[in-house]
């Protein structure tokens, strides 16, 4: 959620210009907010592209951050979401896929939440650029609330200002509005635990599947560098580690990192690899977190599999020791 890019990690960008939002964006608005012909072409935060994304989100058809626009994330998992309803899988929201989704949940799609003071209590940490300078940290903490909130929202840190224009985010006991993705689709059902997970490279996407092949969530990823690409075939997975430390190896020779030895960057959801490690069997290999999160499938990490933190900690939840992982080219 912060502005900079990891440039050490070998980060590029593919995000668009900055848009602004609409003058009129508060919480009735956006939950009563209708799909029509024009949905999704302006360049404003449209309510009812949050709507969609809040939905997707609640389906576990993740759109990664949810801010209100258009883009490659929420394409393919309206694409997914599509495929799963026998739908024409063309990423496009129409009325039929509008309808489907507002059949998933009946809750509204924003609330009201009022800041507690574990929100504001911090420490908050100004994050450094360099990997080195980030290894002089005890911890990498949230830069600020308005990024914890953000984060546990699932929410663009834009998206929650324009929401609540003037609310300071710093006070416990201020009502915001935020997106409201506490709530089940669908009856409130557990997700099973997955048997397998698929890493679509072509996509940009994971997915979760059941023992029976059903799917069970679907995740957008930045997958692999044309440094170092993503491997092919089936792996596993060895363990799951929350609050990682991030260790560097010179032998990865990250661009701008100039340190000869090994050293390390301590937890929190601003650490390199976010707030959760998958190990796979595939040395120095994982899907794992960011602290970036709105660079999530627009942008390429040193190999691994980089998801919001957010998802990879709910998919975390639902596998195991030796769940298999295939990756698609």
């Amino acid at each position: 959620m912060k502005p900079f890019a990891y440039a050490a990690l070998g980060f590029f960008s593919l995000l668009g210009p900055v848009l602004a939002a609409p003058q009129e964006l508060d919480l009735e608005t956006v939950n009563k907010a209708e799909w029509t012909d024009k949905s999704g072409k302006g360049k404003e935060i449209d309510p009812a592209l949050i709507k969609v994304q809040v939905l997707l989100d609640r389906a576990r058809f993740s759109p990664g951050v949810i801010d209100g626009h258009n883009g490659e994330n929420l394409r393919n998992a309206i694409k997914a979401f599509e495929k799963a309803r026998q739908l024409k899988a063309d990423g496009a929201l129409d009325k039929e896929v509008w309808t489907k989704l507002n059949e998933t949940s009946p809750e509204p799609v924003l609330t009201e939440y009022t800041i507690r003071e574990e929100d504001v209590k911090g420490p908050f940490v100004e994050i450094p650029d360099k990997l080195e300078d980030q290894a002089k940290l005890d911890r990498l903490g949230y830069s600020d609330p308005e990024e914890l909130l953000a984060e546990k929202f699932h929410m663009d840190v834009d998206l929650l200002k324009a929401l609540n224009p003037g609310k300071p985010f710093d006070k416990a006991g201020t009502a915001i509005v935020v997106a409201h993705v506490d709530a089940k689709a669908e009856g409130g059902k557990q997700p099973d635990k997955v048997a397998k997970i698929e890493i679509v490279k072509s996509e940009h996407v994971l997915r979760a599947l059941a023992k029976d092949g059903a799917l069970i969530a679907v995740y957008p990823a930045s997958i692999g560098s044309e440094e170092k690409p993503a491997p092919s075939g089936s792996h596993t997975v060895r363990a799951v580690a929350k609050n990682p430390n991030y260790t560097y190896n010179p032998d990865y020779a990250f661009k701008g990192v100039k340190a000869k030895e090994k050293f390390e960057v301590k937890p929190g959801p601003n650490n390199p690899v976010g707030s959760t490690w998958i190990d796979l069997s595939i040395e120095s290999f994982g899907i794992h977190g960011t602290p970036d999160p709105e660079k999530v499938g627009k942008a390429y990490s040193q190999g691994c599999v980089r998801l919001t933190n957010w998802d990879v900690e709910e998919l975390s939840k639902m596998i195991e020791k030796g769940t298999p992982v295939e990756f698609i080219d």
